[in-house]
């Protein structure tokens, strides 16, 4: 499935334009993974990401719009130009970075939390939901486990009250907040750490916004703006 996705975006490469050039930076984001990125009452694309995505453009001098796109074609969807940037809590990978480029991390490497209806889950028995083409799903599937995927992460949830997963993987900042609000639910004392940290997506052929954009993260790492976003809104560790 991933070999296929690689294959079809790097197909969809030739005839982009160089994002800087444009009036209007987009921003492209899932809008549904909450704390990082999820749309509020107005129906407008709210959380970690985007208040930093906004900080991020004022130090850099864009004008910058919001889109939101569907994680499984969020990739594909970059490289043919229907927005500029990823910023949608996406982990910086080796298989990603072939078709990709990422500025440097705005986010340490958040760890990977399972959740379940029952504590004594034998993983290497149990049929575990991720959302699809994410670090946690390839990291199950590594495994040797049996991966059950879906498109959406409120999908995995459900997979897993409804019966049909034994556990979700997925960041620990998703699932805890879930599993706080929700008795059925709970946190495995396990926990995975996967990926390189959160960047935000380019495509190779820009690399003017790249740079652009990397000052902008080492200014708000260097004056303490981003820790402070980190903590507002519990996404992880601090630099």
């Amino acid at each position: 499935m991933k070999k296929t996705l690689l294959a079809m975006v790097l197909l969809a490469v030739s005839g982009v334009t160089l994002a800087a050039d444009d009036a209007v930076v987009r921003l492209g984001t899932e809008g549904a993974y909450p704390p990082w990125n999820f749309l509020n009452d107005a129906g407008e694309v709210d959380g970690f990401e985007r208040e930093l995505g906004d900080e991020l453009c004022k130090r850099a001098g864009l004008t910058c719009e919001w889109v939101t796109n569907d994680w499984d074609s969020i990739i594909p969807n970059l490289v043919s130009g229907n927005y500029d940037v990823i910023m949608a809590g996406m982990s910086i990978t080796a298989e990603r970075d072939e078709v990709i480029d990422f500025t440097q991390n705005y986010s340490q490497p958040d760890p990977s939390s399972y959740m379940a209806m029952s504590a004594d889950v034998d993983l290497a028995d149990a049929v575990v939901a991720a959302q699809s083409n994410t670090i946690q799903a390839a990291f199950v599937a590594e495994q040797g486990w049996t991966l059950v995927e879906f498109a959406t992460p409120e999908e995995t949830i459900a997979a897993v009250k409804n019966g049909e997963a034994d556990a979700v993987l997925a960041d620990q900042s998703f699932v805890k907040p879930i599993a706080d609000e929700d008795a059925d639910l709970m946190l495995l004392e396990r926990e995975e750490l996967i990926g390189g940290g959160v960047g935000l997506g380019i495509r190779e052929s820009d690399g003017e916004l790249r740079e652009k954009l990397d000052a902008a993260i080492a200014s708000v790492k260097a004056d303490g703006t981003l820790n402070e976003l980190i903590t507002k809104w519990e996404v992880g560790a601090t630099f």
